[in-house]
Order: structure tokens, then sequence, then C-alpha cells
């Protein structure tokens, strides 16, 4: 099963929309992604629909966000995007009638079931506006080294 990037790649997003003062196209939004223009406005309406960007049609137009990062934490987002499944891993279905096969789903579906609470409480401690002053921290740090070896 492959990985479900949505979140981490809409995270990248509206930090990169916090940082430039003009709209984001879905085109620019695309490239920047490597992917389709049309999967980044099904993705986007998610966020719309919450209230985090907005969107205007036309020359000039684009996305851009409605709250700060400071009031959007990654639960927001992460619950904006449908609430992906978080694990690839799973119970089985082959022998429903089986069981030793309900003793081990049963088994896996209350350690997912912690994980999963433990997890999405993590999410709603953490707001963008942390993970951009992180970027913002490493930014400043590349600068100073590079500066510290130009000299």
């Amino acid at each position: 099963m492959r990985n479900d990037s949505r979140l981490s790649r809409m995270l990248h997003v509206l930090i990169h929309m916090d940082r430039h003062q003009d709209a984001a196209t879905s085109e620019m939004i695309a490239k920047m992604l490597n992917t389709n223009p049309v999967v980044v406005r099904r993705t986007m309406a998610g966020l719309r629909q919450q209230g985090y960007v907005r969107s205007e049609k036309g020359h000039g137009g684009g996305w851009t966000l409605v709250r700060p990062l400071s009031e959007i934490t990654l639960l927001d987002v992460y619950n904006a995007l449908g609430e992906p499944h978080v694990f690839a891993i799973g119970p089985a279905d082959d022998q429903p009638k089986c069981l030793v096969e309900q003793a081990v789903n049963n088994a896996l579906a209350d350690a997912m079931k912690e994980a999963e609470a433990l997890l999405l409480r993590r999410l709603g401690s953490v707001t963008l506006e942390e993970i951009a002053a992180e970027f913002e921290a490493k930014l400043t740090a590349r600068s100073a080294a590079a500066y510290s070896c130009a000299s």
C-alpha cells in the first residue's frame, strides 16, 4: 500500500503560502508538488470548506490563507483532508469465521485505536506556526553557516 502524503504536502503548501504575498495558483502549487493542478484544486477544496484558505478565479486569482498559521493545527489540516487512514496496516478479513483471525484482529484493533488516539492528540497540539518557526531557524542557521564559510 502506498503512503498517503497529502497531509505532509498540504502542510508544506500552507507554510509556503504564508511566506508569499501573492495568491498561489493551482498551477504553481502543482509544479511545486510535481502533480496536476486538478489534484491541487480537489485537495485544497477541503481546506477551503473548513475556512483555512480561499480561492479566487481569473487573472490575479489563486489560493490565499484566510487564517494565520498560529490558528491552524496539523489535526485541522488532517480533518480537512477527510481524515485519511493513519496506518497502512490493518486487520485481515480472509477468514472472518476463524477464531484465531478474530483474536488477532481484536488485538490489532485495540493497539491501533490507542496509537491513532495518541497521534491525533499530538497533531492537535502542533500548529503550522511552530513548523514554520523551525524552518526559519534552520534557514537562519544555514545562512549564518554559509556566511561564516565565505568570510
